[in-house]
């Protein structure tokens, strides 16, 4: 007899749990406690990879509420409310956010708290701290702190690791150091510096097995090659604005254009204009998910000077012919500017 599924061998049980959806898996650990400790192993993660059972969400934290992330499944047209952030900086912004081994790491920031009676915010700018949440655990544990403070840097998983350059330590003060993470060890070491940083913010992509640093006002972007022992500078007169990788190739929104930029020496593009109603939001987040690009939350500015906070999920699917617009179920919780947005794959 198993002990998970009577008349079954646990490995054969482990298997069908495993093609259950996520999005069941609170209930299925509700059932005993042989199936809590299952769904919680790090075999159940290898055991969805074997039966093609995993599944990429989309993980949002916006203005509201404070420090709260939601996962969208597409596959059940839903959300999922994650426990609140534990930091005790309240209102983490310009942090940087990354998925690795099925799990979800906020690293830096600082916080944009106000108080509503004095005016005065929380004064932190840049912290170096790092949390990661387990969605098997449903819980945030965390991590080995980065070897310098950041805010506004660039943050990519690369080759099971995580890499963060540049961004600033103070509102005046760039940084061009860079360092690497194992999470098995959980160790940080040093990188070679960017080569140049500027008064802007920066952020990562990986395309091509590389990371590529972009800088908010500038054309260059710096790119660490394959040993990791440098970077190099090359110039794609990209288009500025929020960028988005979609199996691999790049997508950059610039004004009410998302353009879909070759990375080659051609620099070939190809436009996809945006729908109508989105050229009303503004701070919204774009990323590429499966086949897609999201457009999600942000705010919602009237010619009348209204503005609300927009929960809203717009999809376009770049490989069909035609591509179009669609609306998907917006955020049950989360709602206004969008301040990190990430896949995760469970």
């Amino acid at each position: 007899m198993s002990g998970l599924i009577d008349g079954i061998p646990d490995a054969i049980a482990l298997l069908c749990l495993a093609r259950v959806p996520f999005f069941h898996h609170l209930q299925l650990q509700l059932v005993c406690h042989l199936w809590r400790d299952a769904l919680r192993s790090p075999n159940f993660l290898k055991a969805r990879q074997e039966t093609n059972a995993s599944q990429d969400f989309l993980c949002v934290l916006a203005f509201e509420p404070d420090n709260v992330w939601q996962l969208y499944d597409p596959l059940m047209d839903d959300w999922i409310t994650l426990p609140a952030l534990p930091t005790q900086i309240r209102h983490l912004v310009r942090f940087g956010v990354v998925t690795l081994h099925g799990k979800l790491f906020v690293l830096g920031g600082g916080s944009d708290n106000v108080d509503l009676l004095t005016g005065e915010r929380d004064g932190t700018f840049a912290t170096n701290e790092v949390w990661a949440y387990d969605p098997l655990l449903r819980l945030w544990a965390r991590r080995a702190p980065m070897l310098f403070r950041r805010a506004m840097f660039a943050c990519c998983a690369l080759d099971g690791k995580i890499v963060v350059t540049g961004g600033f330590t103070t509102p005046r003060e760039s940084i061009l150091k860079s360092e690497i993470y194992d999470p098995e060890k959980d160790v940080w070491e040093p990188l070679p510096d960017l080569n140049h940083t500027d008064d802007s913010a920066c952020s990562g992509v990986v395309i091509g097995s590389k990371m590529h640093v972009f800088h908010k006002r500038l054309s260059l972007v710096q790119i660490l090659e394959d040993g990791k022992d440098r970077w190099t500078v090359k110039d794609y007169s990209l288009p500025q604005g929020l960028m988005a990788v979609v199996r691999g190739e790049l997508y950059v929104l610039n004004n009410v254009v998302v353009f879909k930029q070759d990375m080659g020496e051609q620099g070939a593009r190809r436009e996809f204009p945006l729908p109508e109603d989105l050229l009303s939001r503004i701070e919204f987040g774009m990323i590429g998910l499966e086949d897609a690009i999201y457009v999600v939350g942000g705010v919602i500015v009237r010619p009348n000077q209204f503005i609300k906070l927009s929960s809203d999920v717009d999809v376009m699917n770049v490989r069909r012919v035609t591509p179009t617009w669609q609306k998907v179920k917006p955020m049950s919780q989360c709602r206004g500017n969008v301040l990190g947005c990430a896949v995760l794959t469970i």
